[in-house]
């Protein structure tokens, strides 16, 4: 075993240089030294900003509460708002999602928190539900911001004819009543179960129960329906005609380049912001990390080092200090297969390669610690209904177990399996490295030729969502849409986005969603996501933990830890989702790094 072990770090070993190397893997060259504090100008906090917020007494003065970030300039843009299109905003969101109020919010223990809506409730089985809205809300033309904003929006996102990239996220199950036949064009879009009682009552109804319906209507950023009615969807692309009913405004708009929000004076909710102005800057994700080193930023998402950026950070003391690592959006990467042909439609088949993953080794040699944790399982630890140490054992390292159960399976050592290619969704160096290193254990413990395609997103959604799929054998990751177990385990329904289909688990999941007793619905999820991972649709890899860059002049309630001891800038990010634009600042540190303010 110890050979064999050693044999697979030294493949990995290669891999990892290889293909950083021909990602561009060398180190940036050292940051500019800070700037003289004595020429910064020294601070002189107001009691009240233009917004009505008071600053810490030791935040910097209000010209230097600016928070500058980047976003990715290549990726496909049609819109800054969510209920235009979720893939198609341009790199910008989630942490950029600042002008529109939602319903509710999550504070950094991702507890659903007011937001639009002071309060709700529900009728006796879970399916009707009334959100009292905040009636001091306006929009910053000074129109009240009411229930009627909210229907007009939902309406037009279960239009057809809109064709919403995020349509199904209110679906089934505990789907908006009418919602899919709208979507389908069934039934017109004023049907569906989205109704206001009164400019301040906004009354939801779901074709099942749905407990989880407040925390899913995180999602519900509204559209201003006189705007939306003289501009059309996009009046928000441009700074003459959008509207904010948000903390900020947006002032400036350059499109793959420069993206600029001011604090809206106008903002009567819980969430004023102490920063007066974000600025986002375009770039493309391999640029992040020098760009963080020179100061041009102060925040960088983990999501976008490198292998190589996490070696150099890991070496330097002060960068370091900065690192802020998060569970983010509980996102988990794993291998998949086309379940119901062969190879795969043989259980075994599917067991063998799940115990030849050594995610230990993959962890330490590429992913690094920082940036994930072994996955044994489907659901992180800390998410709701998680139950990661009662599952480990089933998808075990164990390459001898492997090697028995595909001779068993008919292919001893390999024989007589067919050539695969492992799909990969549009990764970057790092993931590209776990897939070679994959193959090459694959190859390693059990003779199997694996190739590896790094694929184009579209070209590998379009193949992954195809009836049957055009995927054989993948590796993709997911993370939440709304906190809780029926989104995740949601992804493996019959006729879902996998093809594996097992009844069993539709009925355990469908019955643990309408379950209003949370302690028995959680338990129903856990008995679901253990038939998940016995039969092996799936192979868990790694939950990312993102160790995010932060400025040490950036500071709030919402960098000090968590319940679950994470002192980071919890998902989902500086956004109108989260509380944690009430609370983050810049202090006066900034005065040592900055001898004028970002313009």
């Amino acid at each position: 075993m110890q050979r064999r072990r050693s044999t697979v770090l030294a493949v990995l070993a290669l891999i990892v240089s290889v293909v950083l190397a021909a990602c561009g893997g060398a180190a940036p060259s050292a940051p500019p030294p800070a700037a003289d504090a004595t020429s910064a100008p020294a601070a002189n906090v107001p009691a009240t900003l233009p917004n009505g917020v008071t600053l810490p007494a030791d935040a910097a003065p209000p010209e230097y509460q600016v928070y500058v970030n980047y976003f990715q300039n290549d990726a496909p843009y049609t819109t800054l708002d969510f209920m235009e299109s979720v893939y198609g905003r341009g790199g910008v969101g989630p942490l950029n999602d600042l002008i529109s109020e939602p319903l509710v919010r999550l504070n950094k223990d991702f507890e659903v928190q007011p937001a639009a809506a002071l309060s709700w409730d529900s009728n006796a089985d879970g399916t009707v539900w009334t959100f009292n809205l905040d009636p001091n809300l306006v929009w910053s033309d000074g129109t009240p911001l009411t229930a009627d904003d909210y229907v007009m929006t939902f309406q037009y996102a279960a239009d057809p004819k809109h064709a919403w990239d995020f349509s199904w996220y209110y679906s089934s199950p505990g789907a908006i009543l009418n919602w899919d036949k709208a979507v389908a064009g069934e039934v017109p879009p004023s049907e569906i179960g989205v109704k206001a009682d009164g400019p301040n009552t906004l009354v939801v109804t779901t074709d099942t129960p749905a407990p989880f319906l407040p925390a899913k209507l995180l999602y519900s950023t509204p559209f201003q329906r006189k705007a939306f009615e003289a501009h059309g969807p996009l009046y928000n692309n441009d700074p003459a005609t959008s509207v904010s009913s948000g903390p900020f405004i947006l002032t400036e708009f350059k499109k793959g380049e420069r993206i600029v929000w001011e604090a809206n004076p106008a903002y009567k909710g819980s969430n004023k912001p102490f920063i007066q102005k974000v600025i986002s800057i375009g770039a493309k994700p391999e640029t992040y990390f020098l760009g963080y080193q020179s100061g041009e930023v102060d925040f960088v998402t983990g999501q976008a080092l490198q292998t190589a950026d996490n070696e150099i950070v890991a070496a330097d003391t002060e960068l370091a200090q900065q690192i802020r690592t998060n569970a983010q959006d509980f996102r988990t990467d794993y291998l998949f297969f086309d379940n119901e042909t062969p190879p795969f439609n043989d259980v075994k088949v599917r067991q063998a390669f799940s115990h030849v993953i050594d995610r230990d080794t993959l962890i330490k040699s590429i992913i690094t610690p920082s940036q994930g944790i072994p996955a044994y399982s489907f659901l992180m630890p800390g998410f709701p209904g998680a139950n990661s140490e009662g599952l480990k054992d089933i998808q075990r390292f164990d390459p001898e177990q492997a090697r028995t159960l595909l001779a068993e399976a008919g292919f001893p050592g390999g024989a007589g399996f067919p050539k695969l290619t492992l799909w990969l969704r549009n990764e970057p160096a790092v993931r590209q490295a776990v897939g070679q290193a994959i193959a090459a254990t694959i190859k390693q413990e059990l003779g199997i030729e694996v190739e590896v395609q790094n694929q184009d997103q579209k070209i590998f959604m379009e193949a992954l969502n195809a009836k049957p799929t055009e995927i054989k054998f993948g590796m993709v990751s997911y993370g939440i849409d709304f906190l809780d177990p029926s989104n995740m385990l949601g992804v493996w329904l019959s006729g879902g986005r996998h093809n594996w289909n097992n009844a069993e688990f539709d009925t355990m999941v469908g019955e643990a969603a309408a379950n209003l007793d949370t302690t028995a619905r959680m338990a129903q999820f856990q008995e679901a996501e253990r038939l998940l991972v016995s039969d092996v649709p799936a192979i868990w890899i790694a939950h990312r933990t993102v160790g995010d860059l932060v400025k040490p002049y950036v500071a709030g309630d919402a960098l000090l830890p968590n319940k679950a001891g994470s002192a980071a800038l919890q998902w989902p990010g500086f956004s109108v989702f989260s509380d944690s634009i009430s609370s983050l600042y810049i202090t006066n540190e900034v005065l040592k790094y900055r001898t004028e303010p970002p313009k």
